[in-house]
């Protein structure tokens, strides 16, 4: 099998564990129904989800960093079937909030090892595409996993979709066992080396970006199932917008690669914010918020592969280290956009949300130009010291 398909494959798994992380949204009012917990409460298993990923992922990948990749990946996949597994069997809101926190600290592992072995076996000039290749699994899980997991909950019942991702998590395990290659471990990082990094004003700024384009995104996500029921009453919206999510992060991949990573990223931010505006302002037309749904999901998925990328370009020798810290930061964008969330939902309403929303992606737009600004004089004023060294 040639690495592109490789790759391919770890995509599709990808789109496993992001069926598994982004269901939530979908079913969120099921899941509070069953429950008998307010939709606002039921989202802050969103927030558990974002925080155990954030800080659970640097520590197990500083714990597993000698441990053979392969054998990384299988291990996470396992204990995600276990995570699904105890969803769908255990009852109460007390068990689902550990099953969540388990399925946290899995996905975490498995998306930052898989990126990680996507980057490996992409050619250099390729590795923007492989990256965006990965992001694709993720919003694929939003085009097919989300929706199809919102019909079988209103079909049969929402532990049914835990159950179908944890027997395909079975299969996946076989699937990587047969198709990645064994590839070596790294030298462990302690945990000061990697918040030194984050002491880099450079490095600092950029996982800034992260913070507000995410939670800005969040904000809106987090209660979009909702908002389409309660606002417009159109639940297959979610079908548009996981489609137009998947064309967006290819084309982020690409523009990365062709463009840029300033005119990508930047460009992107801004084109997001101004689609959430417009898609509050015509709210109330179902025939005006698909293609905004479509706008909006195309937008915000374009920047994941073009940050991700930046990041690693920020700091080669230590790009597993960037990737989790990345990863971190954007669980924890997302626990704060989905507690943000809440509280606007609970204090203003639902169509305030993508307001607030893209006033986050402003900020982050903001932020991006900054941080391209300080990298810039950054490898100047490297180059400046190469020369006199030379000299």
């Amino acid at each position: 099998m040639s690495s592109t398909w490789k790759i391919y494959m770890l995509a599709v798994v990808s789109f496993l564990v992001g069926t598994s992380e982004f269901i939530i949204a979908g079913i969120l009012d099921k899941v509070a129904a069953d429950i008998g917990v307010p939709v606002s409460a039921a989202g802050q298993l969103i927030t558990v989800f974002s925080l155990a990923y954030a800080f659970g992922t640097p520590i197990l990948m500083a714990a597993t960093a000698r441990l053979e990749r392969r054998k990384l990946l299988l291990y996470s996949l396992g204990v995600f079937v276990v995570g699904n597994g105890m969803a769908v069997l255990l009852p109460g809101f007390e068990f689902l909030i550990v099953s969540r926190i388990i399925l946290a600290l899995s996905t975490g592992v498995f998306v930052v090892t898989a990126l990680t072995v996507a980057s490996k076996l992409a050619p250099p000039e390729r590795q923007g595409r492989a990256i965006a290749t990965l992001v694709m699994g993720f919003s694929t899980a939003l085009i097919v996993g989300v929706p199809l997991g919102r019909v079988v909950a209103s079909v049969y019942d929402w532990k049914i979709t835990f159950a179908g991702i944890g027997v395909l998590g079975l299969l996946a395990i076989l699937a990587v066992s047969w198709t990645i290659p064994q590839t070596d471990g790294e030298e462990p990082v302690p945990l000061r080396t990697q918040l030194a990094l984050i002491k880099e004003p450079r490095i600092a700024v950029a996982l800034l970006v992260t913070f507000f384009w995410i939670s800005g995104y969040s904000i809106a996500y987090t209660y979009i199932s909702p908002f389409l029921l309660t606002v417009t009453g159109v639940s297959a919206g979610l079908f548009a917008f996981g489609i137009a999510s998947l064309i967006g992060s290819k084309l982020g991949g690409y523009g990365t690669d062709k463009w840029g990573v300033s005119r990508t990223l930047i460009g992107g931010m801004l084109l997001h914010a101004v689609s959430l505006i417009l898609l509050s302002l015509a709210a109330h037309s179902p025939a005006a918020v698909f293609p905004l749904l479509m706008l909006w999901a195309f937008s915000a998925w374009s920047s994941g592969p073009t940050q991700q990328y930046y990041l690693m370009t920020l700091a080669p020798e230590a790009s597993g280290i960037m990737l989790s810290l990345n990863s971190s930061v954007l669980q924890l964008a997302m626990a704060a956009g989905a507690g943000i969330g809440g509280v606007v939902v609970q204090q203003a309403s639902l169509t305030s949300i993508s307001w607030i929303g893209a006033a986050g992606v402003v900020v982050a737009a903001l932020t991006a130009a900054a941080s391209l600004g300080i990298t810039r004089s950054h490898r100047l004023a490297q180059e400046r010291k190469l020369q006199q060294a030379g000299a």
